[in-house]
């Protein structure tokens, strides 16, 4: 398996944008949990369905939980906290997690993003898996396809009955349940606008982080983009074009684009005797990187 490569770039904060929404409403219905700022991870899920994912599929699934601390791990955790940082600076707690095109790694990214948040002692994580069109979140965690984000939307499945916590401490994930072929209609109803800040306002503590569909092929992110406080935009080198990456740039111009992810880059070779890393992170701000 090849090694993967994270880097992190500054970018220009953008304006916001609004959209309208006509959709009927239900009141999410959630769980009690204590989540005292003091003792976050000292939660008590009371209804949310948790799962023991063995280690050895979190480890072949390239998730950071399944891994004792290395290069993988750090990469992520120096992600997460300049992540951290940036959200918090600004008063913010939801991101959207995105891509040119498919297969560049946003999904992994989004996933040990949200768990690498999720271990930091003053808050926890919730990952959404918001791409509607091919949810694949919980295939990372074992589970076979069931009810998620588009049950929620379209059958008034309480929250509560979805939400999974797979033995991660401050981590809990959503589904993205059925596949939808209108996901742009779903993303963009007043529904799932009000589900966003139920998230938001819950729980102070909280981080939600959403994996997004790719940005250059269907309008879910436009769609979805005002319900969010700030965007990350994943790129592969080798794979994303520099066109595809100023392509991706531009339709993100209405949200607060906060950095890119660099991924598979060549730049940084891994030190001898940690083979067990596939992944180091680089922080540059102001710099171009090079992109077939």
């Amino acid at each position: 398996m090849a090694r993967i490569t994270k880097a992190l770039h500054s970018a220009p904060e953008l304006k916001d944008v609004s959209a309208e929404d006509p959709s009927e409403i239900r009141e999410p219905n959630f769980e009690l949990v204590h989540d005292l700022p003091a003792t976050v991870h000292q939660i008590v899920y009371t209804r949310t369905r948790s799962i023991d994912v063995p280690r050895e599929l979190l480890r072949a699934s390239r998730i950071v939980s399944g891994f004792d601390q290395c290069l993988f791990t750090d990469a992520y955790k120096i992600l997460s906290t300049q992540v951290s940082q940036k959200l918090r600076m600004n008063d913010w707690s939801t991101l959207g997690v995105t891509s040119p095109g498919f297969g560049e790694g946003k999904t992994l990214t989004a996933i040990n993003l949200a768990i690498s948040l999720a271990s930091e002692f003053n808050q926890t994580a919730l990952l959404v898996d918001a791409d509607l069109r091919r949810p694949s979140v919980g295939e990372y965690f074992g589970l076979e396809p069931g009810p998620g984000l588009s049950d929620y939307l379209m059958s008034n499945t309480p929250i509560d009955e979805l939400l999974v916590h797979p033995t991660i401490t401050g981590f809990v994930f959503l589904p993205g349940g059925t596949p939808l072929v209108n996901s742009s209609e779903a993303l963009g109803w007043r529904r799932m606008a009000d589900l966003v800040r139920e998230l938001k306002l819950r729980y102070p503590s909280r981080l939600v982080v959403f994996d997004l569909p790719p940005v250059m092929y269907t309008a879910d992110v436009l769609a979805f983009a005002p319900c969010l406080d700030a965007t990350l935009l994943v790129v592969e080198e080798g794979r994303t074009s520099r066109h595809d990456i100023e392509q991706a740039t531009q339709r993100l111009a209405g949200t607060r684009l906060i950095g890119t992810v660099l991924n598979k880059s060549s730049e940084v070779k891994e030190p001898p005797g940690r083979s067990t890393s596939w992944m180091r992170s680089l922080f540059r701000s102001g710099q171009n990187r090079r992109f077939r």
